[in-house]
């Protein structure tokens, strides 16, 4: 389908998308080759979630390979491949993801160009070990010609007014005018991505985009890898989309976007969500807005009088 009049200015009319209810393997043997520059998605982590069958870590990560085959034959020769994860965890023994999932994509040939440390400050609190708080995008392309715009994603510089202090440029300005590469731990908490940690909120009860979905990832997570591996009109795909982050995040940004998931319910909110941006109504978190930080004044930052009196340090 197309957007025919978008809200936004930088939503071109042209743009197409498509939300497709079914089993991403049966639908991605009827794309034709090379047709995505970006293939951006969080798989399911073998947890039990309502939309998984828990299984073995064996049997889980062979059932992936299998998708990963398909994902990389209908993936462009300047394309990437991002694969956020988290772990698994079984009987309390912790399995990261992304190292299992990084042998996968390289026996098929792809290249690791950065392991993104994507920092959040909620989440479950863990008894028994530390309490995670971050997750990994693994980034992947087919070819070392790769669409990469570095400019669209650079951060201002820390001293732009550094110069080179010896050699034959000594004197002349070191830094880019356009600010620098930002790094692969992203923490966003100031304006602009100042900060060099991405410190993105994940979608918990209180965040503007939360849906039913247990396990959405923000808007702005997608958008920060859209800027930089595709280009205007290209083809984005999310084999695993749920509630249509991804999808939302390209058309937003003038690309062309399919979405792939078995769940009904979650196919429904993504076309209902894409609906209510171009009407101008979906609740997004900004991309540059600050995380919040409770004031001293708000009761719930206060130290509690109780564990004052049993002597706990604040």
């Amino acid at each position: 389908m197309k957007v025919k009049e978008p809200l936004f200015a930088y939503i071109s009319p042209d743009i197409e998308y498509s939300i497709e209810n079914d089993d991403s393997l049966t639908v991605l043997k009827t794309y034709e080759s090379g047709k995505f520059d970006l293939i951006i998605t969080s798989p399911p982590y073998n947890i039990g979630k309502s939309y998984e069958t828990k299984t073995s870590i064996e049997n889980y990560l062979a059932t992936q390979e299998e998708i990963i085959k398909e994902l990389i034959r209908v993936l462009s020769d300047k394309g990437s491949i991002c694969w956020q994860v988290g772990n698994y965890v079984n009987k309390g023994e912790v399995f990261p993801l992304d190292i299992y999932y990084y042998q996968i994509f390289k026996n098929l040939g792809l290249k690791l160009r950065n392991r993104i440390i994507w920092r959040f400050g909620h989440g479950l609190h863990a008894s028994k070990r530390f309490s995670g708080r971050y997750e990994t995008i693994l980034w992947f392309t087919k070819t070392d010609d790769y669409i990469f715009n570095l400019d669209d994603v650079r951060i201002p510089s820390k001293y732009p007014g550094k110069r080179h202090f010896k050699g034959p440029k000594k004197g002349q300005l070191s830094g880019n005018p356009n600010g620098k590469n930002p790094s692969d731990i992203w923490e966003i908490v100031v304006k602009d991505w100042e900060n060099e940690i991405w410190n993105i909120p994940n979608v918990k009860s209180n965040h503007p985009e939360k849906t039913g979905h247990p396990c959405q990832y923000p808007i702005e997570l997608v958008e920060r890898c859209i800027l930089a591996l595709t280009n205007k009109s290209s083809w984005v795909l999310d084999p695993f989309s749920g509630v249509g982050s991804a999808i939302i995040a390209a058309i937003k940004n003038g690309r062309n976007a399919i979405g792939i998931d078995k769940e009904k319910e979650y196919c429904k909110i993504a076309e209902k969500r894409i609906e209510d941006l171009k009407e101008g109504t979906l609740k997004i978190r900004p991309i540059n807005k600050p995380i919040h930080k409770p004031s001293k004044r708000d009761k719930v930052a206060q130290f509690p009088k109780e564990w004052s009196e049993l002597n706990f340090k604040g």
